[in-house]
């Protein structure tokens, strides 16, 4: 596969992923306002575009989309174009690609099932949860999960306010106020995702310590948590930051340096 191909396979990714977040900002906003939307998580936001007019066509190119992305992600972390190397750091970066990408091969999944007349996996998700629960080493297994989802949530709040940020979005070369853009939006976006990872984490690590797994739960739970215990208002600021950090991997994948 050539370089160029690579190239436009992640970008094409990066950028499907940013139309998932735009959805699910957007649509969790919707619900704040009271205007008909609800709060949601991927397949949430998959549902929806079906049911627009070409929602199975859209659906298949973000699919496809996801599927880029998802390959991207393995191909960093395996492959390792972007010489992060194999000490600790360099380790635990690539397995954060892996983590990511795996993630967002769930996320796929969903969306091929949900094209393949499958429905939602939502309630497949809680059921996998309550098995493991019935296992000896189940707890501690799910609890594993919630340590990921919590390095997930620092390494975004490192990105949002780290000089390595700022740094990639000088290397661009983009005028000053795109980079003003550029950075803010990241902000806003890394932040607002790395508050929902945490509350992921927490609500895992709730599930497991009760032997319960209708209290673990994903992006869909965590907004809802966060309306019960803070409002509407922090919910709304919280749609807009998820639906910012779409807008912001959209324009990342047009201008983020590509290594291969």
């Amino acid at each position: 596969m050539s370089y160029n191909i690579k190239k436009k396979i992640a970008r094409f990714g990066i950028a499907s992923k940013g139309v998932v977040f735009i959805l699910i900002g957007g649509l969790t906003a919707w619900s704040a306002f009271g205007s008909g939307g609800k709060k949601t998580d991927s397949n949430g936001a998959m549902t929806f575009l079906i049911k627009q007019p070409f929602g199975q066509v859209l659906l298949w190119v973000l699919a496809i989309g996801l599927a880029s992305y998802v390959f991207w992600r393995l191909y960093q972390s395996f492959i390792d174009p972007e010489n992060e190397g194999n000490d600790l750091k360099g380790l635990a970066t690539r397995f954060g690609y892996l983590s990511n990408g795996l993630f967002y091969l769930f996320i796929l999944y969903g969306a091929v099932k949900l094209l393949l007349g499958g429905g939602s996996s939502d309630g497949g998700n809680e059921s996998m949860i309550q098995k493991l629960l019935n296992t000896g080493s189940g707890r501690w297994i799910i609890a594993a999960v919630a340590l990921i989802y919590l390095g997930q949530a620092i390494y975004l709040m490192f990105l949002a306010y780290s000089g390595r940020f700022k740094a990639q979005i000088k290397e661009t070369g983009m005028a000053d106020k795109t980079q003003k853009l550029m950075l803010n939006s990241g902000r806003v976006g890394y932040t607002a995702l790395g508050l929902v990872f945490g509350m992921i984490a927490y609500l895992t690590v709730r599930s497991a310590m009760s032997f319960d797994a209708s209290k673990a739960g994903g992006i869909k739970d965590a907004l809802i948590f966060i309306q019960n215990e803070f409002g509407v208002l922090v919910l709304a600021i919280m749609a807009f930051g998820l639906a910012t950090f779409g807008v912001f991997m959209i324009i990342k994948a047009s201008v983020r340096d590509m290594k291969f």
